[in-house]
């Protein structure tokens, strides 16, 4: 038996795979025996433990029988066909699933490159900002309760964690619920994919912001929903269209129109929950980034003004904490609680529970609140540095939407039109500046598109020198854009 001798790895893999690759090819024939492992070490120089070690693993795979005193034998119903060739057979994997065909035909989200130097991506936060040190005290705080032993969770979540979230909602923003309707998922994905298995059936209608949140609409579209968008504009979504739309669900952002601002205002809530209950439809209120307001109060969710019955609030620490936390929280009314108990359970059990612990150490010394009032000041100037550098570098050549709440603003260039937004992306991203444009958030063929360029403006991650350097370049941008250069 030939063997390379300067191979890595123990010797034992070595002479299994070797034994192995000849039974395969039939050198020993059809319950052929091999050689005996003192036989076999004699004559490769090795100890018998060491062939003998081989020849266990050949026995517990299946390729050989062994007895004792007698030389192991190569298993009778050994399969040795070959597999067929390459070139005989089709390269196409089996066919997909009907969830797996649609999710195909969706353009997938590319994978994360080499960020520029200045990137004006909404959702991302500064690293500089996360609570660290508090952070680090209450992972250890949670590590250092030592439970008597390791096992799953609650599919919803901690107790302790909703129970905590109970009276933030409370606090914050005004949410009655009790802790057994809140089911904490792995960010805000999770929470739209619980909604759309366990509320769609394939062809049923899913009405969603035109504009919107582009995840969403992909959620709802790789269910076999029909999904129909609806015009959102300075009051948030057109609910003059609702009486013509045939839906089982509504996705709305009331509190802060994803991505154009707007809040849906005090008639249109009304009617939007009057058309819930005469359809006997669920609504999902989005409520990502409600504790950024800089110029108006707090805006009530959508959730108070019913009775519940119908409405599902979507919450999430992204924004407030980071986005790699994937910490999520889902108000769902009291009889959909236990369903969606049992989805999460068959999903992924529950989310990670150190994190929910240390989460909700936060909530309850209010030092999470404490970070969100600091963050918000940071996130204000940050806010007023882009938006007077926009004002001094392009003056009324340009519209700025969605400025008194969230982590972005919606900048509309009026002298370019929507056809040479994607040169200004191209232009910018050869100077190392990170811009992102409003038209894939609108469905496709759209009427109410407006026709200059427009583009989503973050600023969470970006320092106020990092701001003005973007907005300088955008500048240089911008004037080679329109001069034609």
């Amino acid at each position: 038996m030939p063997q390379n001798r300067q191979a890595r790895g123990p010797r034992a893999s070595q002479i299994y795979d070797a034994l192995r690759a000849q039974i395969l090819a039939g050198t020993y024939g059809d319950a052929g025996a091999l050689p005996s492992s003192r036989a076999l070490a004699s004559e490769l120089g090795v100890a018998r433990a060491t062939v003998t070690s081989a020849y266990e693993q050949l026995s517990a795979e299946g390729f050989i029988r062994s007895r004792q005193g007698a030389r192991p034998k190569v298993a009778a119903l050994l399969d040795r066909t070959p597999p067929s060739s390459p070139a005989l057979t089709s390269s196409a994997p089996p066919p997909l699933s009907s969830y797996g065909a649609r999710l195909a035909q969706q353009p997938a989200s590319p994978p994360s490159a080499a960020r520029p130097a200045v990137d004006f991506r909404y959702g991302d936060l500064a690293a500089s900002d996360f609570p660290t040190p508090i952070w680090r005290r209450a992972i250890l705080g949670a590590l250092a309760q030592r439970p008597d032993r390791l096992s799953y969770g609650h599919p919803a979540g901690s107790l302790r964690l909703r129970r905590a979230l109970q009276g933030y909602l409370w606090r914050a923003r005004a949410l009655r619920c009790e802790a057994e309707q809140i089911i904490i998922v792995n960010g805000s994905q999770q929470g739209l994919d619980l909604c759309s298995r366990l509320l769609l059936d394939p062809g049923d209608g899913a009405i969603v912001e035109d504009p919107c949140y582009r995840m969403a609409r992909d959620i709802f579209a790789a269910a076999g929903a029909r999904v129909i968008p609806i015009p959102a504009d300075q009051d948030g979504l057109d609910t003059s269209r609702l009486d013509n739309a045939a839906a089982r669900l509504a996705y709305v952002t009331p509190s802060h129109q994803f991505p154009l601002g707007s809040v849906l205002s005090i008639a249109r809530r009304h009617r939007l929950l009057a058309w819930a209950e005469e359809r006997d439809a669920y609504l999902i209120e989005d409520d990502y980034d409600s504790e950024y307001r800089y110029d108006i109060n707090p805006v009530p969710p959508l959730h108070g003004l019913g009775h519940g019955r119908n409405v599902l609030y979507l919450g999430t620490v992204s924004k407030t904490m980071s986005p790699t936390l994937r910490i999520g929280y889902l108000v769902v009314p009291s009889g959909l609680a236990a369903i969606f108990t049992h989805a999460k359970q068959i999903m992924d059990r529950h989310s990670p529970a150190l994190e929910q612990e240390a989460l909700a150490t936060l909530l309850e010394t209010g030092a999470y609140e404490r970070h969100i009032r600091r963050i918000r000041r940071r996130m204000a100037e940050r806010r007023d540095t882009l938006l007077e550098g926009l004002r001094q570098c392009f003056g009324d050549r340009l519209a700025v939407e969605g400025a008194k709440a969230g982590l972005h603003i919606i900048a509309w260039f009026r002298h370019i039109p929507a056809a040479l937004e994607g040169e200004l992306i191209r232009k910018a991203g050869q100077v190392g500046l990170g811009l992102h444009p409003l038209t894939p958030l609108y469905a496709a063929g759209s009427a109410t598109r407006p026709d200059q360029a427009g583009l989503v403006m973050g600023y969470g991650s970006l320092d106020v020198r990092q701001i003005r350097r973007g907005v300088e370049l955008l500048a240089n941008c911008v004037a080679e854009v329109e001069s034609g250069n």
